[in-house]
């Protein structure tokens, strides 16, 4: 029977925040900015020269200040409802800056809102949506100065500039996003280890409780019903037989349970047939050949406990069946019916059970009556459900970066958007005509200029998997740029640019000292210097010895160089302290949890030895002296022992929620009555995933009475049925969406969240 769920482990949606101190003071401050630039005599005129946008504004002054006064309104609206209401608020930026732009530019408060209302959306929703918004914002920028009469090379290059500030604000905002569920759960996971041990003699016990019912109650209850019918006959042949039967039987059952309470072992389908062996009468066939053991285990549990329920309560097992094809495995146990040969041998827990067992593994379980007798059978699925295994298309760039870990959503995209953000830096600040010569008045030069950006900006893919080689890919760049240079090309001097241009290389050596395991990383900013020294050095501006200008040069940019190298050093130096706590910690807390189920184990032990194993010793014994009367009584009194252990085991329940962990997700679902299946190989992951996936997971349940929890070497996923209801979809993608994760819901309800594994810098 289903526990009732509590209402502790249900994570209550929060209350929506309403504005605060920290809310209203930035719109107050908006609106005092604005009161001081009309205070100001001239203040109006120059803020509208900077900020018109190119619009040539309205005419009149009280228009304009009427427009002024509506777009403040707006900013400061925007400011105030940021948190809140962050889509909403990023429109009211919008709309500040075009009300801004129709009069002539002279409101402050625009600029401000806009970048607060981007950087808060991607705070506080999702990566999609915030990404709409800046995309929104880019196209914004971009037809404001397409209205305002700008030529296409302006608009283009106002649309890059805004598209590369807009990204980088995306990126800011998730990283924010991201560490702020990072510590959140870092906090629940350390309030939550200490209860893991305790969760862990939880599990041990409920292990050896289900093990417990079923070795120990098959070997008596066969004991007792075989000295129990040769009493009752007073056939001395048949009381000789189940007094053998019962010395093997007893000493077997000892054995058992000893191995139980040191370990628990492998099962194959060769013990299924040993099992059933046991019972001569029993038509069995085996067709299965093959299946993973922890399906074969649950099978065996099945058998087993079929076998021994059909002894208890009709008149013996009939047929047995393990049937396999490709994609399943089903086990049936069929028993004849008729009376019970020793009534009241049976503790009323075999059956659910079981039925936990093989729904654990995403199969099904039935028990009913089948014509006189009854039949007892499990269907266990042999290969993963469709969406539990993560999929991943490939390991190129492109495919890595929208399917892999973290992908577009995760710490990865900053390095798309350092990408994004060095092309439009350069080429949204050359595309504007006016420079002379003009790089962009021939095809052929404006198209090489344009590849040399790329190939300056396209390195930052590569900076976390491969630094030296996206740093090398950028020096040789610029070399080839001196080289264009030295050899009269037409288009701009590197050296006029360089430092516009150069952020990129000092980026990639701080790549390179932060993210490439092991080796020297000192020659990189070496590297860097000199190459720029040699650059500088080739400008017009150089007069005299450009040799020892070059040394000057490469010196001066040296130090910057170093200051970033080292900066890149320091970082990955607390990476690895901050990695190896981690894993101090994680030792320290397997050693707890092991040595805590390794006291339950104990313990269950000492109360096996002091009652039913005892009792089964004891009825060894007396079939060895001959006295059946004795193996009966010594049998049954081991029954009703054991009969009383487990119901001690299964009422120990100190409350509690469980550790917001992988492992606490099994003990989630048992207070609910659900079911958890773990698919592929289980390994530690980092505490911030552990309290995800037990997120994720709790809200499925929530939905439904089984999760799926499949690993693979970059993350895991978590599936189930989605809850219903709006809400609990938005606090589900939430979830997800915070460690860079993605969730799917397929229209039957099924939900799948891919949490990823991701190193952060």
């Amino acid at each position: 029977m289903k526990r009732p769920r509590r209402s502790s482990v249900v994570a209550e949606p929060a209350p929506a925040p309403t504005p605060g101190p920290r809310d209203l003071l930035p719109a107050a401050a908006v609106v005092v900015a604005q009161a001081l630039v009309w205070t100001v005599p001239g203040a109006s005129s120059a803020l509208g020269r900077v900020l018109a946008l190119g619009s040539p504004g309205l005419p009149g002054g009280a228009a304009t200040a009427l427009v002024t006064a509506l777009g403040t309104g707006l900013a400061a609206g925007a400011l105030a409802a940021r948190r809140i209401a962050p889509g909403w608020a990023l429109g009211s930026a919008l709309a500040a800056a075009l009300l801004a732009a129709c009069g002539g530019g002279a409101a402050v408060g625009w600029p401000v809102a806009l970048v607060i209302a981007l950087h808060s959306l991607a705070v506080h929703r999702t990566a999609g949506l915030a990404a709409a918004g800046a995309a929104a914002t880019s196209l914004s920028v971009a037809g404001a100065v397409a209205v305002a009469g700008a030529a296409p090379r302006t608009v283009a290059g106002a649309g890059l500039l805004a598209a590369g500030g807009t990204a980088m604000l995306w990126v800011l905002g998730r990283s924010r996003r991201r560490g702020r569920a990072g510590r959140s759960a870092l906090a629940a996971y350390r309030a939550g280890a200490p209860a893991a041990p305790r969760f862990a003699a939880d599990a041990e016990r409920e292990r050896l409780t289900a093990e417990l019912h079923d070795v120990a109650a098959h070997r008596l209850t066969g004991i007792v019903v075989s000295a129990g019918a040769a009493t009752r006959l007073a056939d001395p042949e048949l009381a000789a037989e189940a007094t053998r039967h019962a010395a093997g039987a007893a000493r077997q059952a000892v054995a058992e349970l000893d191995r139980l309470i040191e370990a628990a072992g492998t099962v194959t389908l060769d013990d299924i047939d040993a099992l059933v062996a046991e019972h001569p009468s029993v038509d069995y066939r085996r067709t299965a050949a093959a299946a993973p053991p922890d399906v074969v285990g649950a099978a065996h549990r099945v058998v087993r406990e079929a076998l021994t329920n059909a002894v208890r309560y009709a008149s013996g097992a009939r047929r047995v069946r393990v049937e396999g094809t490709a994609t399943s495995l089903t086990v049936t146990v069929t028993d004849m019916g008729g009376p019970p040969a020793a009534p009241g041998l049976g503790t009323g827990h075999g059956l659910a059970g079981l039925r936990s067992a093989t729904r654990a593994l995403g199969g099904s379980f039935s028990a009913g009556p089948d014509g006189a007798g009854w039949t007892v059978r499990a269907e266990f699925p042999l290969v993963a459900a469709p969406g539990s295994v993560p999929e991943h298309r490939g390991d190129r760039p492109l495919a890595a970066f929208l399917n892999g870990p973290g992908g577009w959503r995760g710490p990865a995209a900053l390095d798309a958007v350092l990408v994004v953000l060095a092309v439009a830096l350069s080429l949204g600040a050359a595309l504007p005509p006016g420079d002379d010569p003009d790089p962009f008045s021939s095809p052929v030069v404006g198209t090489a200029l344009a590849l040399l950006f790329a190939a300056r900006a396209f390195p930052f893919w590569w900076r976390r998997r491969a630094p030296r080689g996206a740093l090398i890919i950028a020096l040789a760049t610029l070399l080839v740029w001196l080289g264009l240079d030295l050899a009269g090309w037409p288009g701009p001097p590197l050296s006029d640019g360089f430092l516009w241009y150069w952020w990129v290389d000092l980026a990639l050596v701080y790549a390179v000292a932060a993210f490439r395991p092991g080796g020297r990383t000192w020659p990189a900013p070496l590297a860097v210097a000199a190459v720029g020294g040699a650059v500088l050095a080739s400008g017009d501006g150089i007069t005299g010895n450009r040799v020892a200008a070059w040394a000057v040069l490469a010196a001066a940019l040296a130090i910057p160089c170093f200051a970033v190298w080292a900066l890149g050093a320091h970082t990955a130096a607390r990476r690895r302290r901050r990695e190896a706590a981690a894993a101090r910690d994680r030792a320290r807390l397997d050693r707890e949890v092991s040595a805590a189920a390794a006291a339950e184990r104990r313990r269950v032990a000492d109360g096996l030895r002091r009652t039913a194993r005892r009792h089964t010793r004891n009825a060894a014994d007396e079939a060895d002296a001959g006295r059946l009367d004795g193996v009966l009584a010594e049998a049954k009194a081991g029954l009703a022992a054991l009969r009383e252990l487990l119901a001690d085991l299964r009422a120990r329940d100190d409350g509690g929620d469980p550790p917001p962990t992988v492992d606490g997700i099994a003990a989630l679902a048992g207070r609910r009555g659900a079911a958890v299946r773990f698919a592929g190989e289980r390994r530690p992951l980092p505490p911030a995933l552990e309290v995800a996936a037990y997120q994720v997971a709790r809200e499925l349940l929530a939905g439904g009475d089984a999760v799926t929890v499949a690993f693979s070497g970059r993350g895991v996923a978590v599936s189930g049925r989605a809850p219903g209801g709006a809400a609990a979809e938005r606090r589900l993608r939430a979830l997800t969406d915070a460690c860079g994760g993605t969730l799917t819901i397929a229209d039957d309800g099924a939900a799948r969240g891919w949490l990823p594994e991701v190193s952060r810098p």
